[in-house]
């Protein structure tokens, strides 16, 4: 039988926090945590929109137990000031699930003045889960899922002298760039928590050809050239449901039978159920020492894994 939403246990008294959590594949995810009984934080930067998203999530469910932050993964202040804020209302959080994102940008740079796509994408998150990292580790076994993408695979690592991809910019480029980072930083947590012992588990999941809004904002910000308008109809005639294409992350975050260090994806590469798919480029070239020493640098953030007693 394929997995789905009825295969998710119940979550009462499960804390969940999602980012994007406001459309698309995180608003499904939101739906679907919220439905099994867990208390869901919508991290999000268009409150209105979000709020729109927890009225519509309510409606289906009148019991849901929801909140809202607001999250901006394109300035390193507000995911400090967000993963604070949820640290100090949750003392323990069950669930983190990295969903947010972008994709095939023109070029543009983040508040802090970073290639915008590495910076929402990875670096925001990097800061958001390290300040998140003390009541990760205070649940029993707290589970980080990222969410990365088929376009890992023809991704680069990051080049340490040149992090904003001067003079080499493309769009498609830079999201590869992006998602292997995302897909490097899921091993590379999972890594630091087996070195220490430690009960909390990382693990990734791509969501294929999903029909969602990424595509028509990528199209709407003018990124991507010819193929940004070619995967919009692709995935609006042949994509996945939003509500399909967040099984694997929900699986990854969900599945009493998942572990940390494992990828879930669609069966047949970018449709189909989700499934545990085999982790090819686990580090080539060094790519996760090499992000995990530009993240530190380049945010001042580092994870401090003694931040909480695994399992207080």
């Amino acid at each position: 039988m394929a997995w789905n939403n009825n295969d998710i246990p119940n979550l009462t008294g499960t804390v969940a926090v999602v980012t994007g959590a406001n459309g698309g594949l995180g608003l499904e995810t939101a739906r679907a945590l919220a439905g099994a009984d867990a208390h869901v934080v919508m991290a999000a930067r268009n409150q209105g929109k979000a709020e729109s998203a927890r009225q519509g999530i309510v409606a289906e469910y009148p019991d849901a137990s929801l909140e809202i932050v607001e999250l901006d993964l394109g300035s390193f202040d507000s995911a400090k000031a967000a993963a604070a804020k949820i640290a100090a209302n949750h003392p323990k959080v069950d669930l983190l699930v990295n969903n947010a994102g972008l994709m095939a940008r023109p070029e543009q740079r983040t508040v802090d003045g970073y290639e915008m796509q590495f910076g929402v994408n990875h670096l925001g998150h990097w800061i958001f889960t390290a300040g998140l990292l003390a009541p990760l580790l205070s649940a029993d076994a707290g589970r980080v899922v990222t969410v990365t993408s088929t376009a890992h695979h023809f991704g680069r690592a990051v080049d340490r002298d040149n992090v904003n991809l001067e003079g080499n910019y493309s769009a498609w480029g830079a999201y590869g760039r992006a998602k292997l980072a995302n897909f490097h930083f899921a091993i590379g947590l999972q890594r630091e928590f087996e070195r220490r012992g430690l009960p909390a588990q990382s693990l990734a999941a791509h969501p294929g050809l999903s029909n969602t809004d990424l595509q028509s904002h990528t199209v709407e910000q003018g990124g991507g050239g010819w193929m940004g308008p070619f995967f919009e109809r692709m995935a609006a005639t042949t994509g996945m449901s939003a509500a399909d294409g967040a099984l694997s992350q929900l699986r990854a975050a969900t599945d009493p039978d998942a572990k940390g260090g494992e990828f879930y994806g669609p069966r047949w590469g970018n449709n189909g159920a989700p499934v545990r798919k085999p982790i090819l480029r686990p580090g080539v070239g060094g790519g996760i020492d090499k992000l995990w020493e530009v993240s530190e640098r380049e945010t001042g953030v580092a994870f401090d894994f003694d931040a909480a007693p695994a399992g207080s």
